[in-house]
């Protein structure tokens, strides 16, 4: 989302997301272009303004109103419950997601989502993407609620980005698991929906033909997409955070563990790029490590940019899915390309690059599908 005037902490989406006032507008263009899907998140504070307790009338009201009219027009709501919108009370009273406290607050407000909506909403995601809200939040403290240490982070006022992250994910983890639980004891059977989890999913690949840039990608595929995989899948953090992080990375109970195993009907993944990573054993060395140190890996370009055109690094991702967490059913929630506004300026009606760009992520997708169904003898085909 692009805003007009954008400066840190004083952004809002008035100017290029006011679907408030317009989603008739806007669900009439959806179905223009033949969308059959929309997937949009509801805003904690926007429900349940307090975070707890009663739900404000006129939130209610809308999310009814948008998802009826995108049911009107045959359009099927994705809606994602938690979107980094935490209600600040929460974050005032207790830190946030940085405690188990979070977890029951949580549940509560997805049960809402739940029982107003869940007639209507088939397909639910608990949050969307927890591996960038953990980072950004607490190590290098870029976005709400801006918590960070030194050397890792700068301008914040508070935070430990040694520890924090991995608290955070922790919790996060946790209450993806109790809103599952609920949902499949509570409502799935009736309503007949299905609930996942979307991650960001980044594509690792070494930034030289060196060992050690080898196994930092390795690493860095671990930290980035098995900090949520591992758990969700077998119920545990991956082996190598485990030895790496040591004591700050939280513990999982037996109960966690059999709560968090299999936790989803599907997986969600934001693919956008590949990103070429060194190794960096110095940074493993200091006393105080952030995640990227405990990796021991850096990344070739900062991200902010855009990254690499590699639609190959999707086939990757989803081979790596298949192989290592058990083929799980996926996803794709978000994919395309981002470019500067003076580009954005330049198109008119016919946008090559960006139709070349989808096309050529497309196929890739379709590769991918096409190998998991044919026979092992002719798989050696998409090798090439």
């Amino acid at each position: 989302m692009s805003v007009a005037g954008y400066s840190p902490g004083k952004a809002t989406a008035d100017v290029s997301a006011d679907q408030y006032h317009h989603y008739k507008d806007d669900v009439k263009l959806m179905r223009k272009m033949g969308l059959d899907a929309y997937r949009f998140s509801i805003a904690w504070p926007r429900l349940i303004p307090d975070g707890r307790g009663e739900i404000n009338p006129k939130g209610l009201e809308y999310y009814n109103n948008l998802i009826d009219e995108l049911i009107r027009h045959g359009i099927q709501p994705h809606v994602t419950v938690y979107h980094f919108d935490l209600p600040q009370s929460l974050q005032d009273e207790y830190n946030g997601v940085l405690s188990p406290r979070f977890i029951d607050d949580y549940t509560a407000y997805a049960q809402a989502c739940f029982e107003s909506f869940g007639d209507r909403v088939k397909h639910w995601v608990t949050l969307n993407e927890p591996n960038v809200e953990t980072l950004t939040g607490f190590d290098s403290g870029v976005l709400p609620p801006r918590c960070c240490s030194y050397p890792f982070g700068d301008n914040c006022t508070a935070g430990d980005s040694t520890t924090e992250p991995y608290l955070g994910a922790h919790h996060l983890l946790l209450a993806h698991a109790s809103a599952v639980s609920l949902y499949k004891e509570k409502y799935q059977a009736t309503q007949g929906g299905q609930i996942g989890i979307t991650l960001l999913g980044f594509w690792y690949e070494p930034a030289s033909n060196s060992l050690q840039d080898a196994a930092a990608a390795m690493r860095m595929n671990d930290f980035h997409i098995g900090w949520f995989m591992h758990p969700l899948v077998y119920g545990e953090y991956p082996p190598v955070m485990r030895s790496r992080v040591g004591a700050r990375l939280p513990g999982l109970t037996a109960e966690q563990t059999k709560k968090l195993s299999g936790s989803f009907d599907f997986i969600g993944f934001n693919h956008y790029t590949v990103v070429r990573t060194q190794a960096d054993e110095r940074a493993f060395n200091l006393k105080q490590r952030n995640y990227y140190a405990d990796a021991a890996a850096t990344i070739a370009y900062s991200l902010g940019d855009i990254g690499e055109y590699a639609p190959w690094a999707l086939g990757k991702l989803l081979d790596h899915l298949r192989l290592t967490y058990r083929n799980p059913p996926l996803m794709i929630h978000e994919n395309g390309l981002g470019d500067t506004s003076e580009i954005s300026r330049k198109i008119q009606y016919d946008d090559d690059d960006r139709s070349k760009f989808l096309q050529d992520y497309l196929e890739a997708l379709y590769q991918s599908i096409q190998w998991v169904h044919l026979p092992i003898t002719h798989r050696a085909f998409f090798l090439c």
